[in-house]
């Protein structure tokens, strides 16, 4: 819990450019596991949630390389939660966690009790642990907790706008990884996981799946949409990013979605000056902001648990918890601490040890190893140079980290072409999206939309929490997932909304 992966898995959870080998690669799936599955009970969350009893674990054996299928094989941790209701079956319900790198074996558990009965009813639930993460056979690049900090792996330039730091971090990085994981870390890719993903529907038996996803689970879900469009069911993905861009394309899109979200945790602050003196007015509060950034890129503030606490991994930690609205307390509780007026929070995930079997850096490197494999990136520094001066005047919330380099430029070539995503297909996906998302912001989303064409609906929360189907900020969003899961219903047209007025409080 003390890397970048799990960080970004508590906000999902509270939210809670071609076709290449595609359809070739993608029918060779055999339609029946090539040896039973054993279950198990399954092991522990790490991230310490109490795990459902009734929640069973396997591993099934898939191919590193889909075009060398009788070649070397990798393991799939996969769970299955099952219906109470086996007479009202549908199917399967999968979910991934987003990241990419954040293991997902654990969603069912932990996501049952946000369904209601009548989804619950209608499917098992399934996780997995995508290729290279966690209990499947996990990726390394060989770095200890430490080596990989936030305000790095996110690579924020540093206080003067330089990117040296990035570039070195981002070549010795690519270094590592690629040298202790020779060929098989490139193997690592969205395409690949879909074809897994395949390959877990027919050891299950299914002829169809049924999938609901954030944030890069949203990518991951039209690729397999495209890839295997007549075994997709009912398609759910909420918080979308742009289907055809590149990796470095859809980060860069944080720094302008920074600026967004700021707004909403600005009024907060302001309606709160009397407690937090931030500001009076959300452009104090901004103001507020930049100032104590500024002044802890001068001198850092030291965490008893967290050590130091620099400008940027200020910027970090404001900007994960700025993932959920439910989250903002957190966000004035650091400020309030670092501006030396109030005790430290103690985030839980420099507490937690990490898990047996699995390397610290693993959701590092599974995340470098997706977006680096998937599609390119521009290989000369001044581009980053440009980008990264350009967005820190224009986005200075997050200083221009989303323009700014990573491994994947000093990565190799990808080993195949990224899916191209299409509207070809039946009208089976509906998308979630709020307006001002941190992480997978609107821009996204509406090509996403524009991409699918006929194939989807989408729903829009005015809301900027990461992620709309959220039971704890109720929407038109939840009650057209919910609805479509049911019966299979898609809204007739787009959808608008704002969240659900709050319930006024009954007195006696």
């Amino acid at each position: 819990m003390r890397t970048v992966g799990t960080a970004l898995a508590l906000a999902l959870a509270l939210a809670l450019a071609a076709v290449t080998v595609g359809a070739g690669a993608a029918e060779a799936a055999p339609k029946q596991p090539t040896a039973p599955l054993v279950w198990t009970d399954c092991p522990a969350d790490p991230s310490g949630a109490p795990v459902d009893p009734r929640l069973r674990c396997t591993t099934l054996k898939v191919p590193l390389d889909y075009r060398e299928p009788r070649g070397r094989t990798i393991g799939i941790a996969v769970s299955r939660l099952p219906t109470a209701k086996p007479g009202l079956r549908r199917g399967i319900l999968v979910h991934n966690g987003g990241g990419p790198g954040v293991a997902s074996l654990h969603l069912p558990s932990a996501q049952e009790s946000g369904y209601p009965r009548e989804v619950l009813d209608r499917y098992d639930l399934v996780g997995f642990d995508p290729r290279g993460v966690g209990r499947s056979t996990p990726v390394s690049c060989g770095r200890t907790a430490s080596e990989v900090p936030y305000e790095l792996v996110f690579p924020f330039p540093a206080p003067d706008g330089s990117i040296a730091p990035n570039v070195r971090f981002a070549r010795d990085l690519a270094r590592d990884c690629l040298a202790r994981n020779g060929e098989w870390i490139r193997r690592l890719t969205t395409a690949n996981t879909a074809r897994d993903l395949d390959r877990i529907r027919a050891a299950l038996g299914e002829p169809r799946i049924s999938y609901r996803a954030a944030s890069y689970g949203t990518y991951l879900g039209v690729v397999y949409a495209e890839l295997f469009p007549g075994r997709a069911d009912r398609f759910v993905l909420d918080g979308n990013v742009s289907p055809n861009a590149t990796w470095q394309d859809r980060l860069a899109t944080w720094d302008r979605a920074g600026e967004l979200r700021f707004e909403d945790f600005a009024r907060w602050a302001a309606e709160r000056d009397s407690a937090l003196r931030f500001g009076a007015t959300p452009a104090a509060v901004r103001a507020s902001y930049l100032a104590l950034a500024a002044k802890l890129d001068r001198t850092p503030v030291t965490h008893p648990v967290a050590g130091p606490v620099n400008g940027n991994l200020w910027r970090t930690l404001y900007r994960l918890d700025s993932y959920h609205t439910a989250l903002f307390q957190e966000i004035a509780d650091w400020w309030r601490f670092l501006a030396d007026d109030g005790a430290g929070p103690v985030p839980y995930w420099w507490l937690a040890k990490g898990t047996p079997g699995i390397p610290d850096d693993n959701d590092v490197a599974a995340l470098t190893a997706v977006l680096c494999g998937d599609t390119p990136a521009p290989r000369d520094l001044g581009h980053y140079r440009r980008a990264v001066a350009d967005s820190r005047q224009r986005n200075p919330i997050v200083a221009g980290m989303g323009a700014n380099i990573w491994p994947c430029a000093f990565w190799p070539a990808p080993v195949e072409p990224a899916v191209r995503i299409t509207g070809r297909g039946p009208a089976n996906i509906l998308l979630l999206q709020t307006e001002r998302d941190p992480a997978t912001p609107l821009v996204g989303a509406l090509a996403m939309r524009a991409t699918l064409g006929g194939r989807a609906r989408m729903v829009t929360v005015d809301s900027g929490n990461h992620g709309a189907y959220d039971r704890s900020t109720p929407s038109c969003a939840v009650t057209a997932a919910d609805l479509f899961l049911t019966t299979g219903t898609l809204p007739p047209r787009d959808l608008t909304c704002a969240p659900d007025p709050v319930p006024a409080a009954v007195d006696g």
